[in-house]
Protein backbone atom coordinates (compact mmCIF):
# COMPACT_ATOMS: atom_id res chain seq x y z
CA UNK A 1 0.00 0.00 0.00
CA UNK A 2 1.11 3.38 -0.78
CA UNK A 3 1.75 5.62 1.85
CA UNK A 4 1.66 9.01 0.66
CA UNK A 5 0.35 10.99 -2.59
CA UNK A 6 -2.61 9.65 -4.85
CA UNK A 7 -4.03 6.67 -2.94
CA UNK A 8 -7.12 6.34 -5.30
CA UNK A 9 -5.93 3.47 -7.70
CA UNK A 10 -7.72 4.64 -10.83
CA UNK A 11 -6.87 8.27 -10.67
CA UNK A 12 -3.09 7.01 -10.15
CA UNK A 13 -2.97 4.91 -13.28
CA UNK A 14 -4.33 7.51 -15.58
CA UNK A 15 -1.78 10.12 -13.88
CA UNK A 16 0.87 7.81 -14.87
CA UNK A 17 0.05 7.65 -18.43
CA UNK A 18 -0.38 11.20 -19.05
CA UNK A 19 2.74 12.93 -21.09
CA UNK A 20 3.85 16.33 -22.18
CA UNK A 21 1.18 18.18 -23.45
CA UNK A 22 -1.44 16.20 -22.17
CA UNK A 23 -4.26 18.17 -20.64
CA UNK A 24 -6.11 17.09 -18.05
CA UNK A 25 -9.74 18.83 -17.12
CA UNK A 26 -10.51 19.33 -13.55
CA UNK A 27 -13.58 20.29 -12.97
CA UNK A 28 -16.79 21.31 -10.35
CA UNK A 29 -19.45 18.82 -9.94
CA UNK A 30 -21.45 20.84 -12.62
CA UNK A 31 -19.34 20.83 -15.73
CA UNK A 32 -20.52 17.92 -18.50
CA UNK A 33 -18.22 15.34 -19.32
CA UNK A 34 -17.26 14.92 -22.94
CA UNK A 35 -18.08 11.94 -24.55
CA UNK A 36 -14.98 9.73 -25.25
CA UNK A 37 -12.65 11.08 -22.66
CA UNK A 38 -11.89 9.04 -19.45
CA UNK A 39 -13.50 10.56 -16.44
CA UNK A 40 -11.86 9.83 -13.06
CA UNK A 41 -15.37 10.81 -10.94
CA UNK A 42 -14.45 11.89 -7.22
CA UNK A 43 -17.38 13.82 -6.20
CA UNK A 44 -19.07 12.04 -3.02
CA UNK A 45 -21.43 14.62 -2.34
CA UNK A 46 -21.94 18.40 -2.75
CA UNK A 47 -19.02 20.12 -1.64
CA UNK A 48 -16.73 16.81 -1.70
CA UNK A 49 -13.52 16.72 -2.81
CA UNK A 50 -13.07 19.83 -2.88
CA UNK A 51 -11.38 21.47 -5.92
CA UNK A 52 -8.54 22.63 -3.85
CA UNK A 53 -7.93 19.81 -2.72
CA UNK A 54 -8.11 17.79 -5.66
CA UNK A 55 -6.04 20.62 -7.47
CA UNK A 56 -3.46 20.41 -4.71
CA UNK A 57 -3.12 16.46 -4.70
CA UNK A 58 -2.66 16.51 -8.46
CA UNK A 59 0.16 19.35 -8.13
CA UNK A 60 2.29 17.59 -5.98
CA UNK A 61 2.31 14.65 -8.32
CA UNK A 62 2.19 16.29 -12.16
CA UNK A 63 4.36 19.01 -13.91
CA UNK A 64 1.63 21.29 -15.40
CA UNK A 65 3.53 24.01 -17.41
CA UNK A 66 -0.05 25.95 -18.13
CA UNK A 67 -3.22 26.68 -16.51
CA UNK A 68 -6.45 27.88 -18.98
CA UNK A 69 -9.78 28.84 -16.95
CA UNK A 70 -13.05 30.01 -18.29
CA UNK A 71 -13.21 34.10 -18.19
CA UNK A 72 -16.66 33.74 -16.25
CA UNK A 73 -14.31 32.16 -13.13
CA UNK A 74 -12.99 36.16 -12.55
CA UNK A 75 -14.22 37.55 -9.06
CA UNK A 76 -15.32 34.17 -7.40
CA UNK A 77 -13.37 32.27 -5.20
CA UNK A 78 -11.92 29.84 -7.56
CA UNK A 79 -10.04 32.44 -9.36
CA UNK A 80 -8.13 33.21 -5.99
CA UNK A 81 -7.41 29.59 -5.97
CA UNK A 82 -6.20 29.18 -9.31
CA UNK A 83 -4.29 32.72 -9.95
CA UNK A 84 -3.18 31.63 -6.41
CA UNK A 85 -1.60 28.79 -8.18
CA UNK A 86 -0.29 29.16 -11.29
CA UNK A 87 0.88 32.63 -12.86
CA UNK A 88 -0.54 33.49 -16.34
CA UNK A 89 -3.49 31.61 -16.61
CA UNK A 90 -5.14 32.05 -19.46
CA UNK A 91 -8.83 33.17 -19.33
CA UNK A 92 -11.19 31.56 -22.47
CA UNK A 93 -14.95 31.55 -22.18
CA UNK A 94 -16.92 29.12 -20.89
CA UNK A 95 -18.42 27.34 -24.07
CA UNK A 96 -14.49 27.46 -25.25
CA UNK A 97 -13.56 25.54 -22.55
CA UNK A 98 -16.19 23.37 -22.53
CA UNK A 99 -15.04 22.45 -26.09
CA UNK A 100 -11.53 22.70 -24.64
CA UNK A 101 -12.26 19.58 -22.31
CA UNK A 102 -13.24 16.99 -25.69
CA UNK A 103 -9.48 16.91 -26.25
CA UNK A 104 -8.33 16.19 -22.97
CA UNK A 105 -6.77 13.20 -21.63
CA UNK A 106 -8.34 12.78 -18.86
CA UNK A 107 -11.92 14.22 -17.03
CA UNK A 108 -11.20 14.48 -13.27
CA UNK A 109 -14.85 15.59 -11.35
CA UNK A 110 -14.60 16.94 -8.47
CA UNK A 111 -17.46 17.68 -5.80
CA UNK A 112 -16.76 21.24 -6.06
CA UNK A 113 -20.29 23.72 -6.26
CA UNK A 114 -18.24 27.07 -6.94
CA UNK A 115 -19.87 27.96 -10.47
CA UNK A 116 -16.49 28.13 -12.71
CA UNK A 117 -14.21 25.98 -10.78
CA UNK A 118 -12.97 24.12 -14.01
CA UNK A 119 -8.94 23.87 -15.14
CA UNK A 120 -7.53 22.72 -17.78
CA UNK A 121 -4.17 21.85 -16.77
CA UNK A 122 -1.50 21.21 -19.65
CA UNK A 123 1.18 18.55 -18.22
CA UNK A 124 4.99 19.58 -18.74
CA UNK A 125 7.96 17.71 -17.85
CA UNK A 126 10.58 17.30 -15.14
CA UNK A 127 13.10 18.20 -17.39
Amino acid sequence: MRKRGILNAELNAALSRLGHSDVVLVADCGMPAPAGVPVIDLAVVLGIPRFEQVLDALLDELVVESCTAAAEVRNTPAEAWLTGRFTGVKYISHAELKVLSGSAKLFIRTGEATPYANAALVCGVPF
